[in-house]
């Protein structure tokens, strides 16, 4: 089935970056969210990357403005019914996203992929929630999306041949470079780096280091581009808690026991760069 039309539910951080490379490959785009100030926020955030593009010459004001005009927005989920194509980028929260998913299977016709964002929660048990289950793949994006090349491609245990080679297909239309990864808790990304964030909380909680001083060690010792708790700022703490506690849950070892300083933070809502407060004050 061709894809013209592409719906994206959530419009934060990542969703907005979903909606943002989609619409610059040239389809039409429904970005959706529960308020309509989320809506514009995630519009708001598209155009001012964009308009950072314009200004360094990577593309000219009328494309910039042919790309916004691809987005459209929504907050009723029923407006999903014309897409082709779906991809839930909404909260790190299981009940959340098989409410979404129960929706989606009945606004969407019989031959849309619904595709998860899921940082961790297995595709077949998202996939279980639809009478669609061969039609429901993961399509894990990296954050910031619009810069990073990797997209996961998770195949649940009845995800089709035919769903899992459209979204591989997409995700080169895209820009992308896809990874295939197996439905275990946290696939391949989040299974190696949640574990050594959690493990960088640990070394602040123990007083091995100053947060500067663990960072600085894995930039600098590691040639990592950022540390590991300016990466969980950046991720959000809640979602690297809800990531933590799908492994520890998925696979019952105690070396994915959340650090219980990640947990303090997150109650104290402080959830890193989205609330102005992490690891880091911003």
């Amino acid at each position: 089935m061709e894809i013209k039309t592409f719906g994206v539910i959530g419009a934060g951080q990542m969703g907005n970056g979903i909606a943002q490379v989609a619409a610059m490959s040239g389809l039409e785009v429904i970005m959706n969210d529960i308020k309509t100030e989320f809506v514009e926020k995630g519009v708001s955030a598209i155009n001012k990357i964009l308009s950072r593009g314009v200004e360094k010459g990577r593309m000219t004001e009328d494309e910039k403005n042919t790309v916004l005009g691809r987005i459209k927005t929504s907050v009723d989920l029923g407006d999903m019914a014309p897409a082709d194509f779906v991809v839930e980028a909404a909260t790190e929260n299981e009940p959340i996203k098989y409410q979404i998913f129960k929706d989606l299977d009945a606004t969407c016709r019989p031959e849309v992929i619904l595709a998860t964002n899921t940082s961790s929660i297995p595709i077949g048990r998202i996939a279980a929630r639809t009478g669609r289950p061969g039609k429901v793949i993961g399509m894990h994006f990296m954050n910031p999306v619009p810069v990073m090349k990797l997209v996961e491609v998770i195949r649940g245990i009845a995800t089709s041949d035919e769903t899992f080679n459209t979204t591989w297909a997409l995700s080169e239309k895209f820009g992308k470079t896809p990874a295939e990864a197996s439905d275990f808790p946290g696939f391949i990304a989040n299974r190696i780096l949640l574990p050594m964030i959690n493990e960088a909380v640990y070394c602040l909680y123990h007083g091995v280091g100053k947060r500067e001083d663990i960072d600085t060690v894995m930039k600098l010792g590691m040639n990592h581009p950022m540390g590991p708790l300016a990466l969980a700022d950046l991720i959000g703490l809640d979602t690297c808690l809800a990531i933590m506690e799908t492994l520890y849950d998925g696979f019952k070892d105690s070396k994915y026991r959340p650090c219980p300083l990640l947990r303090k933070y997150v109650e104290a809502g402080w959830l890193g760069r989205k609330t102005g407060r992490g690891f880091y004050e911003y």
